[in-house]
């Protein structure tokens, strides 16, 4: 059981599944949503995840047809992302996990158009786009 809240606390969350494979994403605007050169998320199953408190403070932006990205309205945390075109699924924002992970990223994704300011200096694979093969089961 995975556990966590946003910075505030009014959002909170559990989820009894297994995390899917963690990316970190080089795009620009997950690097304009975080204020970061990357976001790390994680898929999730979205019938295994429930809000315990908080779910109308969520607010979700549309980033691009039929993408979502859900914050805090209050303080203003990333929470997740979903896709319409993949409605069983939330790429979860790993940093408000109370738990440990037990694994490190996997992959870094959008490698193509990450920030000149940052250099990836490990040997994880790296992808122009992102890999959708990984889902949790």
């Amino acid at each position: 059981m995975y556990t966590g809240h946003c910075l505030c606390g009014d959002i909170r969350f559990e989820y009894d599944g297994r995390l899917g494979p963690v990316a970190l994403c080089h795009c620009s605007q997950c690097r304009r949503a975080h204020g970061s050169a990357f976001s790390a998320s994680a898929p999730v199953q979205k019938v295994r995840f429930r809000f315990v408190s908080g779910e109308d403070n969520i607010t979700e932006f549309e980033s691009r047809p039929g993408k979502f990205r859900g914050f805090c309205s209050r303080c203003g945390s990333q929470l997740y992302s979903r896709v319409d075109a993949i409605p069983g699924i939330l790429r979860l924002r790993v940093g408000w996990l109370n738990e440990p992970l037990g694994k490190g990223p996997a992959h870094h994704v959008f490698v193509g158009s990450k920030s000149d300011w940052f250099e990836i200096t490990d040997e994880l694979p790296q992808f122009d786009k992102t890999e959708r093969t990984n889902d949790p089961h």
